[in-house]
């Protein structure tokens, strides 16, 4: 017979039937949940609060319940005074724009470096490796100076979406990410489609692709929350105020909204992305337990 074997923990049984372990520890449990609760969820429900408040009591009492009512015309009032709705459709259309390049970009250079293997990869993937060393700034002035004159098609690309989605799709984390997640697909997976004629490009779209889901939701989600909230490039290359997202419009609207106004619309904003991680938090959670490879 098989016996059963007990995880063991930090605290011993034992100790766990001793009176100040056995309250003790729920107790230590409950605060440090209660802190967490507020230091996490507390700024999204003052916001919330105040989006949904006069200005005067924002002014007066920040922090008391609604002293003049609720004030539920915030909300539309933000999204067609502020017009919310336009800078969201902006974002949205940025945001996935960048999901889709990033995917395409990550995927493809992923399955050439770690399925093909050509000759030159590793040292593709120590340069790739090495942009990682260097900071964003560095790399602001030459990335703006190519969007203003692209090399070859001498284009102009500011104002222009592709300004913000070409630059997203180069991102050495989820190429190195995507890759790392790549190696750990059996090799013998790989050599028995070869061996059945499957071309590179079946190979790419009918095995790599199904196994990688897990780490495609993950390097979806970061793409989307890191899109949604960026503020410095979209400042730059969108000049034009019909064009801008979120992040951008909001600073600029300040100085001509009352400060209840600008919390709705701030609360609208920060929604979104809340809601995305909410919904695909499973997804999210298991495909960055997974990232580390698959289990043969």
């Amino acid at each position: 017979m098989s016996q059963t074997v007990q995880e063991r923990g930090i605290i011993s049984h034992a100790d766990r039937k001793r009176s100040v372990i056995r309250y003790g520890l729920p107790a230590i449990q409950v605060l440090l949940f209660i802190g967490v609760f507020i230091a996490g969820v507390g700024p999204l429900l003052w916001l919330l609060k105040s989006g949904l408040s006069t200005s005067q009591d924002i002014l007066r009492g920040p922090m008391q319940l609604w002293p003049s009512g609720i004030q539920w015309a915030n909300l539309p009032n933000a999204w067609t005074r502020v017009q919310i709705g336009s800078y969201l459709g902006n974002t949205a259309i940025i945001a996935i724009g960048s999901l889709v390049s990033t995917l395409f970009v990550c995927t493809t250079g992923a399955f050439v470096l770690s399925v093909l293997r050509p000759k030159w990869g590793p040292i593709v993937t120590g340069a790739v490796l090495a942009t990682l060393f260097l900071p964003g700034v560095i790399s602001l002035v030459p990335l703006y100076l190519t969007i203003l004159k692209m090399p070859v098609l001498g284009v102009n690309l500011q104002n222009t979406f592709w300004a913000v989605w070409l630059p997203q799709a180069a991102g050495a984390f989820n190429i190195l990410v995507m890759k790392r997640y790549f190696d750990s697909i059996p090799r013998e997976l790989i050599e028995a489609a070869r061996i059945d004629g499957a071309s590179n490009l079946r190979l790419f779209t009918s095995l790599v692709l199904p196994l990688s889901k897990p780490i495609l939701g993950v390097v979806a989600l970061l793409t989307v929350i890191g899109s949604w909230k960026d503020y410095l490039w979209p400042l730059l290359v969108l000049p034009d105020p019909r064009l801008q997202p979120i992040s951008v419009a909001l600073p600029r609207v300040q100085e001509t909204t009352e400060i209840s106004l600008q919390m709705s619309a701030l609360f609208l904003a920060v929604l979104v992305p809340v809601v995305l991680f909410l919904v695909f938090q499973k997804q999210f959670l298991r495909g960055v337990g997974m990232s580390g490879g698959i289990k043969e």
